[in-house]
């Protein structure tokens, strides 16, 4: 899925969030609604998160086109009770959710020393790690997981009852950038297979299959038939545990139910979302400083022998674009313009 330099777009990121701010807008949702995607899509093409980035845009609109989602609802933040703080979307879009919800979820942390987020009744269409982030960001440690649509066979099977199921980490460091990891437990992302599509080119080997449960690298029949979880029966459990987690415990649906609920209408998955806070300071004690230095010396260690930390060539990317501009596609950016007509 290489691109040639006339294929790409350099673009501030200013200019952007301008631009998907006035998609989204036009698109029906309202300004806080438009706000908080941008802000989330915007970061992931910064970064070069292809697959969770301004092509997002297009996912958004294919959701609102399926009328499923409530475009103009305001999130609704309900009581703190002790350490869990819930959000009702009310059948609307995460992001702003997640902003309403993130100042009691620090708050409570910070006094209990541990938090849970709930939402619930949200379309969830973004990548984790912006997640994380706004809570390393205030020195927390965080652990963040949300079904999808049941597109992964569990290890064995060949029809689709897991979503991507993905697991997002956030350790606070100082310095710029937090350790974060953020990966599906599907072999391969939905955005990935759907840019796989969209190029023409193939999947790679093994993480997919089609109709007839026969192994493939073909996208389309892949999305056809389904998706496989990665590392085979590992993988399938903790897909199993975030259906769980982010599924029956906190009250939502989990990937089939929100499956049957598109009805085969091409809309991005409604469900509930769970984001888990952690303050060091209270669980490491007056020492903390001490056992910081300590997670300093296992990352030294790693990185000392030649391997590289979770998200580094994100962190990369987004140095880069600051100096250089965003890439984006050019098709991309068509396409995200054509929304406008």
């Amino acid at each position: 899925m290489d691109q040639s330099q006339e294929d790409i777009l350099l673009i501030s990121e200013s200019d952007l969030r301008r631009l998907a701010l006035q998609v989204l807008q036009h698109l029906g949702l309202s300004a806080p609604h438009a706000q908080a995607i941008a802000r989330i899509v915007v970061a992931g093409q910064r970064d070069a998160c292809q697959s969770h980035g301004a092509y997002r845009i297009l996912s958004a609109a294919q959701t609102i086109r399926t009328g499923l989602v409530d475009l103009q609802v305001p999130p609704l933040l309900q009581p703190t009770q002790g350490a869990i703080t819930r959000v009702d979307a009310q059948r609307g879009f995460s992001p702003w959710a997640l902003e309403v919800g993130l100042p009691p979820l620090v708050a409570a942390t910070r006094k209990l020393g541990m938090g849970a987020l709930v939402i619930n009744h949200c379309f969830h269409f973004t990548a984790l790690w912006p997640e994380v982030e706004m809570l390393t960001d205030e020195g927390l440690a965080a652990l963040v997981m949300t079904p999808s649509h049941a597109w992964v066979a569990p290890a064995g099977g060949s029809k689709g009852v897991f979503g991507t199921n993905p697991i997002a980490f956030g350790w606070p460091r100082p310095g710029p950038y937090p350790y974060v990891f953020d990966f599906a437990t599907s072999a391969i992302a939905r955005g990935d297979l759907d840019l796989h599509r969209r190029a023409g080119t193939p999947l790679p080997e093994g993480v997919g299959i089609d109709a007839q449960g026969q192994p493939s690298t073909d996208p389309a029949a892949v999305a056809q038939g389904a998706m496989r979880t990665f590392g085979g029966h590992k993988g399938s459990a903790l897909a199993t545990m975030v259906e769980l987690m982010a599924g029956m415990l906190i009250g939502d649906l989990g990937s089939q139910e929100s499956m049957a609920l598109d009805a085969g209408a091409g809309g991005m998955p409604c469900h509930g979302h769970l984001v888990l806070a952690f303050d060091p300071k209270r669980f490491a004690g007056e020492d903390w400083p001490g056992h910081q230095a300590r997670a300093e010396a296992l990352f030294a260690a790693i990185q000392g022998q030649g391997a590289r930390l979770p998200s580094e060539r994100r962190y990369a990317a987004r140095a880069l674009s600051a100096q250089q501009g965003i890439r984006l596609p050019r098709q991309l950016h068509d396409e995200i313009l054509a929304l406008l007509n």
